[in-house]
């Protein structure tokens, strides 16, 4: 593997802003519409990474005369809440008279006030950005990262910069600036690490959300769950928002739910203060948000760590304050979209998970798997 920065391009952004939520273990559902044809693969907006700034101009009333200053500006600019308006008083983003102002001087009144205004954080969301990103394999059609949790993939309401997509603008520049999301075509939780597709493309991009679609990227997933589930098992459950917390995803009957299905293969197994944990190869035959993670929490066996779909009985500590769900995805297949080549890659589990496996007496060898997971996980 290598890790890369490269010269900051400092291009605009030419492409689709819709916002997303990032909160998928491999989501299809918040991607897929995006990118309906081959027709409909375009860039929906095109818009500046940073706005011009018009200055805010205004006299203020004699009226104001002894009034706050933040007060008076929230009179004047009442399209602009307070403590907006207070922020760029104190970042010396409002002048009267020509003369910096301060957030509780008074006013006299007839004063000129010019504000410059600095641009919304989501304004900002598009901009290239030096991220570091471990690029697993590259060439001119796509590229495959290994991504680190902690990283976000799309910028979205709470992370609204550092995000992967910005990564790809700073480092592939105007072509990047060009592809709906920056080529993004899937993908992960925050905090689940893994390895990643990204297009390079108009041309990849539409092929490989075909793939996704078609189900013939494959996907595989390392997790370490609380319980020791059937050796080997298939989950086809419909998942869909749990009606009870909306934050949470759940197995959903009706018409609430889409059609999920995973399978599972038990690797290894151990007990940490007398309670079992285990380690579970998955594989995605669809792509629905925290599938993995609903899936085994519906089984009993909840991901170690996971902060969202905890056990139902209490569980012991982890070993080392591990606070992060257990999921790495650890392989990933598709067919290319240049020459029609099959081809693969591994990421070994990041060192937390390695550490976490360690202290709780888990051991595999993942050397031993087949080159070939068709026949290794359930029908």
């Amino acid at each position: 593997m290598t890790r890369s920065i490269v010269p900051d391009y400092s291009v605009p952004a030419s492409f689709a802003t819709e916002n997303a939520e990032d909160s998928s273990d491999d989501d299809l559902d918040s991607l897929a519409g995006a990118f309906p044809s081959a027709s409909d693969l375009a860039p929906a907006v095109t818009a500046s990474v940073v706005p011009a700034q018009t200055p805010l101009t205004a006299t203020l009333p004699e009226a104001l005369a002894g009034e706050r200053l933040d007060k008076a500006l929230a009179s004047c600019f009442p399209e602009y809440s307070r403590s907006r308006l207070q922020a760029w008083v104190e970042d010396a983003r409002v002048t009267l008279d020509g003369e910096t102002a301060k957030v509780r001087q008074k006013v006299a009144g007839g004063e000129a006030v010019v504000i410059t205004p600095a641009a919304l954080p989501e304004q900002l969301a598009f901009a290239p950005e030096p991220v570091l990103l471990d690029v697993v394999y590259e060439d001119t059609t796509l590229a495959v990262f290994n991504k680190p949790a902690g990283l976000v993939v799309h910028p979205a309401a709470g992370n609204w910069s550092g995000t992967l997509l910005n990564g790809l603008l700073h480092r592939y520049g105007q072509s990047a600036a060009d592809l709906p999301r920056a080529g993004i075509v899937h993908r992960l939780d925050k905090e689940t690490s893994g390895l990643m597709v990204v297009a390079r493309t108009l041309v990849a991009q539409t092929d490989l959300v075909r793939q996704l679609q078609a189900r013939s990227v494959k996907r595989h997933y390392a997790a370490l769950v609380w319980g020791r589930p059937p050796s080997r098992t298939v989950v086809d459950a419909p998942i869909g928002r749990d009606p009870r917390e909306r934050t949470r995803m759940a197995v959903v009957q009706g018409q609430g739910g889409k059609p999920a299905r995973t399978r599972l293969v038990t690797v290894a197994s151990a007990q940490w203060d007398d309670s079992p944990v285990s380690l579970v190869l998955c594989s995605l035959d669809t792509g629905r948000t925290h599938q993995i993670r609903v899936h085994l929490s519906h089984l009993g066996h909840s991901l170690l760590g996971d902060p969202l779909y905890k056990p139902r009985h209490k569980r012991p500590a982890l070993p080392g304050g591990f606070a992060r769900q257990a999921l790495h995805a650890w392989r990933l297949g598709l067919i290319h979209p240049e020459d029609d080549s099959a081809m693969h890659w591994q990421a070994p589990l990041p060192h937390d998970m390695r550490e976490l496996m360690t202290a709780l007496g888990l051991e595999f060898d993942f050397a031993t798997l087949p080159n070939s997971l068709d026949d290794f996980f359930p029908a």
